[in-house]
């Protein structure tokens, strides 16, 4: 019998999109279709190849700069590789990609999209419009899935679908390093508490909020208290003159670009998401693994990655989350502090991980329909 295949196209492999293209090669382990990768852009690299977890991997090695416009080269390319084989369906992450498959293919197409505004510009309302029979797509929280809903009029709902982003929970666990070596990696006191961030430094990011939190919750916080913020970007050095000013420089680690951060997540005894509407937050899902308990601004994803109000501030209130910071450490006592981190690693399991996504996936009316006419 021949093989069935499924097609998936990403942009490129660079920052979070290689473990997103594994998420979704992950789906159809076991199942009778095998995966197909294609990246459009990025350099043939045996550890991206390995990392996509899918049967076959192609690297088109296009510039940025070569797929904007009409794309046309990038079409024809499509459309041999989906005329060498038994295609069932096509997933796309991001615009870019969704693009190219619509017009390269003739498959049903399954476009995954993990920010907001995806549709806020007209042509791509009318983009998604001309190819609706075909086009399904997948927010990667409800927040996204009803952002999308909201600009595309008149599209049944199933068309439109949630499916969160995941971790493979045994490979995320398995990398972590121990606190004590955490620690020496990234140079913090083996005695001091640590709230962390991670992320890059950018207004969206808001990690302005989370150091005037910090300095207002700084007297109430045990002695030994630090802040590490882990990334880099624009507003590193604003960031750095905010700390001054607010008299905590000596209390605030900036790590810089850590690679492959989330393994050493154990040095952390809290962790702050201070984002302005984070499409999911996969930096959540990574502190969950750790068994590092969660403060997060209540907007975005990350109240459904969460699940609990308490562990939510306002968007932009610093003076609430230093009374969530306070509370945390001096009205609550470690063994309370230690069960929330177990919630966390159990909520993880049970809506974030492989084996939970796929049932859902298979579920999806959208994909149903689509797979049950490919003959097994």
């Amino acid at each position: 019998m021949d093989d069935h295949w499924i097609l998936q196209l990403c942009h490129g492999y660079s920052g979070p999109f290689l473990d997103v293209a594994r998420q979704y090669a992950a789906l159809f382990k076991g199942s009778p279709f095998k995966v197909l990768t294609v990246y459009l852009t990025g350099k043939p690299d045996e550890q991206a190849r390995a990392g996509s977890a899918s049967d076959e991997v192609i690297f088109l090695n296009y510039s940025s700069r070569a797929i904007r416009g009409l794309k046309i080269d990038a079409i024809r390319k499509i459309q041999r590789i989906a005329a060498s084989r038994d295609f069932a369906l096509v997933i796309a992450h991001r615009f870019k990609p969704i693009y190219v498959a619509c017009l390269a293919t003739r498959l049903p197409v399954v476009g995954i999209h993990h920010a907001f505004g995806g549709y806020d510009r007209p042509q791509r309302r009318w983009f998604a419009h001309l190819f609706r029979r075909r086009l399904s797509l997948l927010g990667v929280s409800d927040a996204v899935r009803d952002d999308i809903r909201k600009r595309l009029h008149g599209w049944a709902p199933e068309r439109i679908e949630t499916l969160h982003n995941r971790l493979d929970v045994e490979s995320a666990t398995a990398q972590l390093v121990s606190r004590e070596e955490a620690r020496t990696k990234l140079g913090l006191p083996d005695d001091a508490t640590v709230i962390a961030n991670v992320g890059r430094l950018h207004p969206d990011k808001d990690q302005a909020t989370l150091l005037k939190g910090f300095a207002a919750a700084l007297p109430n916080l045990p002695a030994d208290s630090l802040l590490a913020i882990a990334g880099r970007g624009a507003l590193e050095d604003d960031l750095r003159l905010l700390a001054r000013n607010l008299g905590i420089a000596d209390r605030v680690r900036f790590l810089g670009q850590v690679p492959d951060v989330r393994r050493f997540f154990p040095a952390f005894d809290l962790f702050v998401l201070s984002s302005d509407h984070e499409p999911f937050g996969m930096v959540l899902l990574e502190a969950m693994a750790a068994g590092v308990p969660i403060l997060a601004t209540d907007c975005g994803g990350a109240p459904e990655v969460l699940g609990s109000a308490d562990q939510l501030f306002p968007l932009g209130n610093a003076k609430q989350l230093a009374d969530m910071l306070t509370d945390f450490f001096t009205r609550q006592d470690a063994a309370f502090r230690q069960e929330i981190a177990e919630q966390g690693c159990q909520r993880l399991q049970k809506k974030f991980s492989d084996e939970t996504a796929r049932p859902l996936f298979f579920s999806l009316p959208m994909i149903q329909n689509v797979l049950s006419q490919t003959s097994t």
